[in-house]
């Protein structure tokens, strides 16, 4: 029984077998672009992503697509289709079609995706399978009219035995098949070697990359990997070192089979150039038996390949569940074993709500795609299931389309680079998984949004992930210092008491707070050698003082006025934007010497004092904050604690509009002023209160490019003071409303208001210098106040200059919206009788 794809033109099949380094992949690509259209499917979303940017610059963005689970570019005139063997559009005909590394049709996770697309994946003129020489007899039997084409490898790959971990040679990359694992050998040739880049399948392919890229650069001579690097990272590797031979396949651990050993050690030699492969650590040498199957690439056929039916019924659960559970019609085809979306669709199936929605063809095809979102944690988990239920249930609405709202929570939770290497591999593998669901168009509002927002935070933790790989696993300094002093001693090193550091007796540096500072004196040629002893020293005295610091009283930490965090006067962090103008967040300083976990110990203990302190400067916003108030009146409080006190009053009057008599007794006990045109805190534009306000709003803005962080607070007993270039969002934030030329504390702009309304009854309104000591400011600039507050300039014939009332000039606006400049907004005036109106009538005479 052969089989055939449905639909299409049956074109020349042609399988393309032999080892790694054999221009396999080259040759299909060359092919696929000799036809007038074409569609390659990789087993990696990354070896598709650095294949389509190959084609790109051969055939141009508009011609050519990319289809992978978490990406999607396709051009409307695109003619060549990059993809993930997953995400092939088999639905859109082409001319040529290609299949890589096809022998993981016996793989038992994906194996059945690779045997679908071999059973019925064709081009209409010609279709070519890559893989290694193990599945020429299946796919003989299976795809009988197939041509095959054997490649010889390009270089020799010879075994060089066992070598120890420190004796590898430069250029080496050895294999591990776990996290742990690969951490620890890591860590040892760090300290032995200078540094080493990282692979595991669980990083991103951004974070891969940048590793790899560390490699090839030559920054570090070593690469510690899992067998993700067996298939598709081109690197120049000249030796494979294995320091295990046992991996977990899904079930239980089981010995590498001799073809696997071959796909990881021919990662070795690249091009023309040969390549060693051989054990370290603890294993034993290679049996001899194995050795020459790698070499010569003798390995064992294939028995049997993956298979799982894709002629799926939909007529309820139960009977979607037991085609997948159908047995392969041939002796050749092995059912796959029960996938992660299988087994997602048991378990919602059970759920009697589920159970309920999926009664017809449509809602039941609906529960498979949805089962069949991935979780890139390879641990089907019971948060995942209820991920896919709560996606199933909102999509089973009337509005068919995932609440905005509800992604937005979902994808925020992984916006955050903090943390040690495990909890960033854990949110890339969660925010993953969104970008998977953001490209079902069908399923979001804006899915173009969320496809941005997804990526953008992936990359994002993917690069924090590659520092903190580089930073634990990189000491350029060690790496001078191994071939410096290579078969020499070791240096020994000390931190006294004082913090001086010693090695071998001789002071080569200070540590202060956290931070070391390498003795000036030091010979240039001495330096990495002297530093590499002093951080062996240090490793240990840091762990101490992040200890004490962690036990240390609140009044050894101080804030200084710039946002640095001092611990017994040593700085030791600084304030950064957090998630709100209150909660700053603590960003160490000086933590290159921090061991995994160390930064988060010492930004945990400074955020406490840090939260306490705010807490203490700004009492009457917090208990404002949370104070028991009704619906309009907790609108203003939360507004008001936002802009740290201190709000323009016009911007709020539909709020106090609603207003009761009750609340405006609550917010009056509070300590809030509803002023003429501003509403504030007195208790809040006290010295201390002001200095802290100015420091939180400079912080959450990150600096300005005019103005230090932050800008100088208004001196004690200063009621007005010059804008200059500072922000006028800094001046409204610290409780003095810019008013042109001056920044006019609130509770004298509102006494300022009262007298300009009170002169406005008694005679004509000039620019009286008294007025200008109540604002405490010069003539010239007290005009420009009065401009500002929407008073007009006006001079009879004889000269005389009076003021009055008019438009004030629009306010800029800040870049959170708010508004800010030299005005208040005008009030809209319900009454004729209202004090402005009056005073638009009146002239005055200076």
């Amino acid at each position: 029984m052969a089989f055939q794809h449905q639909g299409q033109h049956q074109g020349r099949v042609t399988a393309v077998l032999g080892p790694t380094n054999t221009g396999k992949t080259f040759l299909a690509i060359e092919r696929m672009l000799g036809h007038r259209s074409g569609m390659i499917g990789f087993p990696l979303r990354l070896l598709a992503r650095e294949n389509y940017d190959k084609i790109v610059k051969a055939k141009g963005r508009h011609a050519v697509a990319l289809v992978t689970g978490e990406e999607k570019i396709i051009p409307p005139r695109a003619v060549y289709f990059v993809c993930t063997v997953e995400s092939m559009p088999l639905d859109r005909p082409v001319a040529f079609m290609a299949v890589d590394e096809i022998q993981l049709c016996a793989d038992p996770e994906r194996g059945h995706i690779f045997t679908e697309r071999l059973l019925h994946a064709r081009g209409m003129d010609e279709t070519m399978f890559l893989g290694a020489d193990t599945i020429r007899p299946l796919i003989q039997k299976l795809v009988p009219r197939a041509e095959f084409i054997s490649r010889p490898r390009f270089s020799s790959l010879t075994y060089a035995g066992h070598k120890k971990l420190t004796r590898l040679p430069p250029r080496s990359a050895v294999v591990a098949f776990s996290a742990t694992d690969v951490y620890t050998i890591a860590e040892l040739i760090r300290r032995q070697r200078g540094g080493t880049a990282v692979v595991l399948g669980a990083l991103s392919p951004r974070t891969r990359n940048a590793q790899v890229a560390l490699y090839q650069a030559g920054e570090v001579d070593y690469l510690v990997a899992t067998d993700a690097i067996g298939m598709g990272l081109n690197m120049d590797v000249d030796h494979v070192a294995f320091a295990r031979l046992t991996k977990f396949d899904g079930h239980a651990p089981r010995k590498l089979r001799p073809n696997e050993i071959a796909q990881i050690a021919g990662r070795a030699g690249r091009h023309m150039t040969d390549g060693t492969f051989g054990t370290t650590g603890d294993l034993n040498g290679l049996d001899s038996e194995t050795v020459n199957a790698v070499e010569n690439h003798q390995f064992e056929s294939l028995k049997a390949i993956m298979w799982r039916n894709t002629a799926l019924r939909f007529e309820s659960p139960g009977a979607l569940i037991k085609s997948l559970e159908q047995r392969p019609p041939r002796p050749e085809l092995m059912r796959a074993r029960d996938a992660d979306d299988y087994l997602s669709l048991v378990a919602l199936s059970r759920d009697q709500e589920i159970a309920s929605l999926a009664t017809n063809r449509g809602a039941v095809r609906l529960l498979w795609e949805v089962c069949q979102i991935p979780d890139f944690r390879k641990v089907l988990s019971d948060a995942h299931t209820r991920l896919l239920s709560q996606i199933y249930r909102h999509l089973m609405t009337p509005e068919a389309r995932l609440p905005e709202d509800w992604v937005a929570k979902q994808v925020a939770r992984m916006d955050r680079t903090e943390g040690d290497i495990d909890t960033l591999v854990s949110r890339i593998a969660h925010i993953r998984t969104w970008t998977y669901i953001s490209h079902r168009p069908d399923w979001l509002t804006d899915p173009g949004h969320w496809q941005a927002q997804s990526r953008a935070i992936e990359d994002k933790l993917s690069d924090a992930l590659h520092e903190r790989l580089t930073q634990r696993f990189v000491d350029r300094r060690s790496a001078v210092l191994a071939r410096t002093l290579a078969g020499g001693g070791e240096l020994l090193a000390a931190v006294t008491a004082a913090g001086e550091v010693l090695v071998e007796g001789h002071h080569v540096g200070r540590l202060e707070g956290f931070h070391f500072t390498l003795d000036p004196e030091v010979r240039e040629d001495d330096v990495r050698a002297f530093m590499s002893a002093a951080r062996r020293a240090l490793r240990d005295e840091i762990g101490r003082r992040v200890l004490l610091l962690e036990q240390a009283g609140d009044d050894r930490i101080d804030l200084r006025p710039d946002g640095i965090l001092a611990w017994d006067g040593h700085p030791v962090a600084r304030l950064g934007p957090g998630t709100s103008v209150l909660t700053p967040a603590v960003i160490p300083l000086h933590d290159d010497l921090f061991e995994s976990g160390q930064r988060d110990r010492v930004r945990a203990r400074l955020g406490r004092w840090v939260e306490g302190f705010v807490k203490d400067r700004l009492a009457p916003l917090f208990k404002l904050r949370e104070a028991d108030l009704s619906g309009p009146a907790r609108g203003l409080a939360f507004q008001l604690s936002e802009s740290l006190g201190s709000l323009a009053r016009p911007d709020l009057e539909p709020l106090i509009a609603g207003f009761s008599k009750a609340d405006r007794q609550a917010l009056n006990r509070l300590g809030v002023r509803l002023a003429t045109s501003q509403v504030f805190m007195p208790a809040l534009i006290k010295p201390r209160a002001v200095e802290t306000r100015g420091l939180l709003w400079a912080v959450l803005h990150g600096g300005h490019a005019a103005m230090p962080l932050p800008p100088p607070t208004p001196p004690a007993g200063r009621v007005s003071v010059a804008t200059d270039a500072v922000p006028p969002g800094f001046w409204e934030a610290v409780g003095y409303p810019p008013m042109g030329p001056r920044a006019l504390r609130a509770d004298i702009l509102e006494r300022f208001e009262r007298e300009l309304y009170r002169r406005s009854g008694e005679g004509p309104l000039t620019a009286a210098p008294e007025l200008a000591q109540m604002i405490g400011s010069t003539p010239q600039d007290l005009e420009g106040v009065l401009a500002a507050m929407g008073y007009r300039r006006r001079e009879d014939e004889a000269g005389a200059v009076t003021w009055a009332r008019g438009k004030p000039p629009r306010r800029h606006q800040d870049r959170k919206g708010r508004r800010r400049g030299a005005a208040a907004k005008p009030r809209a005036e319900a009454s004729a009788d209202s004090p402005f109106a009056k005073l638009r009538q009146i002239e005055f005479m200076r």
